[in-house]
């Protein structure tokens, strides 16, 4: 998976690159002597590149081969870069906040960064572009984010375990915990927050949300850390995860959250579940 990651990583650089300079791919194809079909693979993170083929492309795009590589190798863990996971109603947002202030550092949640740098709010993103387009975003902020020299907390959305290749990146290059909980418990938060839009003309809610946890456990179930969180209070779940995480940022924790109360996540987590 590091090697998947690896590949992703300069896929969205050299298209990054490519745009900022306003080539097409022909024309890139016929700067750097490598076809366009691999070119179109490269960029999709599945093109296995040789390094004389890796250093014709830098030039072509104006770089030496060390600076088109720079800041794509995947950190490894240990580096200070925590990713929670889970469906909507798991917790990231309320967990992850807390992580931040108990390690005073930065909190993000990936899917706020996908509408910043869109321009857009997610739902406006899947009517107007789709999934594919969404799928991209995610890609280019988690390289962005992953290769950024600080430690962070991240948010990620719940179906980022559906997209094999950014779910790669992110396993390669952060220290990952499912917030793992009973359907029950993810429909129950989300009404809390006085959400009532998974009922809304939806009979069958319930059940679809029970099929997506099962659908979706395997997948999870490859984080490097899960946490299981039925019964327990949100300070209980943030201990937790920093018992798990223990040398993820080399020091100690900076404070105490704060009182003990039930998981409740912000409703500004994803619309997709």
């Amino acid at each position: 998976m590091a090697h998947e990651a690896l590949l992703a990583a300069i896929g969205t650089r050299v298209r990054a690159r490519r745009e900022s300079q306003g080539l097409s791919r022909r024309q890139l194809s016929e700067k750097s002597g490598i076809s366009e079909r691999f070119l179109a693979q490269l960029e999709a993170g599945t093109g296995n590149i040789s390094l004389r083929r890796f250093a014709d492309l830098a030039i072509a795009l104006g770089m030496s081969p060390a600076d088109l590589l720079a800041g794509t190798t995947p950190r490894s863990r240990g580096s200070g870069i925590i990713a929670l996971l889970g469906v909507r109603g798991a917790g990231k947002s309320t967990v992850g906040a807390l992580l931040a202030v108990r390690y005073s550092i930065p909190f993000i949640e990936v899917d706020h960064a996908i509408e910043r740098s869109a321009g857009l709010s997610l739902g406006e993103i899947f009517e107007m572009h789709g999934e594919g387009y969404y799928r991209r975003l995610e890609k280019e902020e988690l390289s962005r984010l992953l290769g950024e020299p600080r430690s962070i907390v991240l948010a990620t959305g719940g179906s980022i375990v559906n997209d094999r290749e950014n779910y790669s990146m992110l396993l390669a290059g952060a220290c990952t915990v499912w917030l793992k909980a009973a359907p029950e418990d993810h429909w129950n938060r989300v009404l809390e927050q006085g959400d009532a839009r998974p009922m809304a003309k939806n009979p069958h809610a319930f059940a679809e949300l029970r099929a997506l946890l099962a659908a979706r456990e395997p997948l999870y179930a490859n984080a490097h850390h899960i946490i299981d969180t039925r019964g327990c209070s949100v300070e209980e779940v943030v201990s937790a995860v920093s018992e798990a995480i223990a040398g993820e940022f080399g020091g100690e924790e900076s404070q105490d959250v704060g009182q003990s109360a039930t998981i409740a996540p912000s409703m500004g987590e994803s619309r997709e579940q």
